[in-house]
């Protein structure tokens, strides 16, 4: 079986299926996370890669900016690395299509992070970009003896709040939850451009993964040939 894919987004598993690799959306939820990850792995996934978007923690990575980390760290202080193999052949792939991408660890956080206070916070500790499963992907492929990558691209910027309707949630399928959406709105209707901004800012996002898929997708053999390689 090619790698399989952990995302929070059904459009991020969208992309990724394209590539020809089963792809996962959990909804940004950790317990529907964590079965999804089992389930890839007693199907015989080669390899994980936790793909999607995320929160900026570096100022310097604008909405769109791809980041292609070395280690996952978690909220704890845990670091755990990729595997170097796979990740310099996506690295190269990416090179050779002209793209580029950052080196900077990721942080799997338990919860949206939320508000550019908490974001300055959370870069002191290294981390560039933060997102919602790839701590429970790099756990479970550890567990597993299994390669594990990540590739994530900037939606909100480190200097961008979330505001609360687009924290709402998202169903099983990883799709946005309307209903909270709207009656988020209804009660905060002065939220409303900074909602429209982190659409453009999501789209962004997701076209800088389109545009890396191929590339990635072309990676698949090496994860089958490397299990225990680790930065």
């Amino acid at each position: 079986m090619p790698p399989g894919a952990v995302t929070g987004l059904a459009a991020e598993a969208r992309i990724i299926r394209r590539t020809g690799w089963r792809a996962v959306a959990a909804g940004g939820d950790a317990a529907r996370t964590a079965a999804a990850i089992a389930g890839l792995i007693a199907e015989g996934a080669s390899g994980l890669i936790s793909f999607g978007i995320g929160g900026g923690l570096d100022p310097a990575l604008a909405s769109g900016s791809l980041v292609l980390p070395l280690a996952v760290q978690d909220e704890a202080g845990t670091r755990l690395p990729v595997d170097c193999a796979w990740h310099d052949a996506v690295a190269a792939a990416l090179a050779q299509a002209g793209i580029a991408a950052t080196s900077g660890d990721v942080l799997g956080a338990e919860e949206i992070v939320a508000t550019p206070e908490n974001k300055r916070s959370l870069h002191t500790g290294g981390a560039v970009i933060a997102d919602l499963e790839s701590h429970l992907v790099a756990r479970a492929a550890a567990a597993a003896g299994i390669p594990f990558l990540v590739l994530r691209a900037v939606a909100d910027p480190a200097g961008h709040g979330v505001p609360p309707a687009a924290r709402m949630g998202l169903d099983a399928e990883g799709r946005a939850a309307l209903g909270p959406v709207l009656r988020s709105l209804l009660r905060q209707p002065a939220q409303l451009p900074a909602l429209l901004r982190i659409a453009g800012e999501t789209r962004a996002a997701l076209r800088a993964l389109r545009r890396a898929a191929p590339a990635l997708g072309r990676t698949a053999g090496v994860s089958k040939m490397t299990r225990t390689s680790r930065y």
